[in-house]
């Protein structure tokens, strides 16, 4: 029997990376809702893949070395709810295959089964018919197979078809699957990847693929360095120390003691541990002392000392020359900053107007990102770490980023992290505006989540495919303008007046009192004021009528109604 070692796993989830890279648009083609979305597949890719530059470099023979980094990566670069259910299934690899230098059948199907644990304890709600489903009759195949089999091909071969029997299943768990006729694209995603490894583990083949160069995603090392150690603004300490400790097995320190020593010699003070490793960044005046007290756990492994001070003269020089775009970049950077208030936020939001209008209510930061533009956890964690202050609220506003942004409170030692799970631009706007800095924080944060609940979302925007899902009285044609109330789509237009107009009246009720209408980067003026004229003639005495240019895109109107 083969056993499966460190090299043919780091094989085997690049191949799988290179499968669902070359698979990813027709597994976004599964989507069944019309609205512009369809990002599963690549969600996945890019969340898979932002371990492969860091796997193609790695020179390790045991499986346990393989699967943390891969998990570790795989956290940081998850991209909407199925690439953090995908980093989620691959970090039981990193539980079931630790202390080990090899893998058997027995390894592997453990291995999953930690996964598939985890996945379900992060979802709320678990739902059959998914990915989660997959995932799970995957594993139970191979638990079945190993009371009899061990070899970790033929286990894995099992696993697999498991898996794509799984999928045929999905439409006959979720009506809505097969009304479309279509399997779950997250379900999809976890089979292409599992055929991928199988290549590997079977045939030591590795599938190929040339990834472009936007989809080449950075590797932690890269996050560590821009997250923790981009510089602008007046220097306080001369010298951009990092460094990593080797953890020695003999010395049981926790981190956050290292954290807090750092703190009293500097400022911009990053510290990122696990089993094997302290990652440190720190600005000071003594590169020394930091590296003296790192040595307390264990052998340094790599060091980098950098003068900003000299850094930054020579960058001075070169100001004048410097394009304006280039400089609008950089001052754009995001910069640790040190929690030193009591809290801060960060939102999630696309359109200039929109992020101008977060910013204006409180916000620190607002990540780009939103519908078929989902940003990955690490984008969510470097906004977090560069909000000043001691409790930072992080407001989604779109159910496929709410998963992203919880894997962020791990990853944050010197700071708490909540999130509120808004899922719309309105209800994180109300949730903002109910802030009251004269509360105490959490009791504060408390009124901020009953807030949202009640503010009423629509969305008017185009079909991106042919359906007949929602609507049920005519067939949905691609282009067709649609509105979503709530989430459920409820409107069929051709018009995107009309459309909007006949959304706003199904969200009013007699108890509401505000209307706000936020058009997007696609609206023309004169659209904006047919809308605001219309609406303000119609409810214009009972309620207050604000208008926004909010700038975004995929959304032609957003109407908050409360």
């Amino acid at each position: 029997m083969i056993m499966i070692n460190g090299i043919c796993l780091k094989n085997a989830i690049i191949s799988g990376a290179n499968n669902i890279s070359k698979n990813k648009s027709a597994i976004d083609d599964l989507n069944i809702f019309p609205v512009p979305d369809g990002d599963t597949g690549t969600n996945m890719s890019m969340t898979i893949n932002s371990s492969v530059a860091m796997l193609k470099e790695l020179d390790c023979e045991d499986v346990a070395t393989v699967a943390q980094k891969t998990a570790s990566a795989l956290l940081r670069g998850a991209r909407g709810n199925s690439g953090v259910i995908l980093s989620l299934i691959f970090r039981g690899f990193s539980v079931g295959l630790k202390d080990k230098q090899t893998a058997d059948g027995s390894d592997l199907v453990h291995a999953l089964g930690a996964g598939v644990e985890a996945a379900y304890k992060a979802v709320m709600k678990p739902t059959e018919g998914t990915i989660l489903t997959v995932a799970r009759m995957a594993y139970e195949a191979g638990n079945v197979l190993i009371a009899t089999e061990n070899d970790p091909v033929l286990v894995w071969e099992t696993m697999v078809t498991a898996a794509n029997e799984a999928l045929e299943l999905t439409p006959e768990l979720l009506p809505v699957l097969k009304k479309a006729n279509v399997v779950d694209a997250g379900g999809k995603g976890l089979c292409t990847i599992f055929e991928g490894m199988l290549s590997v583990f079977r045939d030591g083949e590795i599938i190929e693929y040339a990834q472009s160069e936007e989809e080449k995603k950075k590797t932690d090392d890269d996050y560590f360095r821009s997250a923790a150690a981009q510089f602008d603004g007046d220097i306080t300490y001369t010298y951009c120390t990092e460094f990593i400790v080797g953890r020695d097995p003999e010395i049981h320190k926790d981190a956050q003691e290292l954290r807090d020593f750092l703190q009293t010699i500097g400022d911009c003070v990053v510290v990122v541990d696990d089993e094997e490793i302290v990652k440190v960044h720190v600005h000071t005046e003594n590169p020394g002392y930091a590296l003296q007290e790192g040595l307390t756990y264990g052998q340094l492994l790599t060091v980098k000392v950098e003068n900003m001070k000299e850094q930054h003269r020579k960058a001075a020089e070169a100001e004048a020359k410097v394009q304006a775009e280039k400089e609008a970049e950089e001052a754009a950077k995001l910069e640790v900053q040190e929690p030193v208030d009591d809290i801060g936020f960060v939102a999630v939001a696309a359109g200039e107007g929109l992020v101008e209008l977060f910013k204006d209510c409180g916000c620190s930061h607002v990540v780009s990102g939103g519908q078929s533009m989902n940003p990955s956890t690490e984008d969510i964690l470097r906004a977090v770490l560069a909000t000043p202050a001691k409790k930072v609220v992080v407001l989604p506003n779109n159910k496929n980023i709410i998963m992203a942004a919880e894997q962020t409170i791990p990853l944050v030692g010197d700071r708490e992290v909540i999130i509120i799970p808004t899922k719309t631009i309105p209800q994180g706007l109300s949730a903002l505006l109910a802030y009251d800095p004269e509360l105490d924080s959490g009791i504060a944060v408390d009124i901020m989540r009953e807030a949202y609940l009640g503010v009423q979302t629509g969305l008017v925007t185009f079909a991106a495919r042919d359906s007949d899902f929602g609507v049920g009285i005519h067939k949905i044609k691609e282009n067709d303008i649609i509105g979503l109330e709530n989430g459920k789509l409820t409107v069929n237009e051709k018009d995107v007046v009309k459309a909007t107009l006949k959304l706003t009246k199904s969200l009013v009720s007699r108890d509401s009192s505000f209307i706000t209408v936020i058009s997007g980067e696609d609206v023309t003026q004169e659209q904006a004021d047919k809308v605001v004229e219309s609406l303000t003639a119609k409810y214009g005495k009972d309620m207050d009528i604000t208008y926004v240019n909010g700038g975004q895109p995929v959304y032609y109107f957003i109407i908050s109604v409360e």
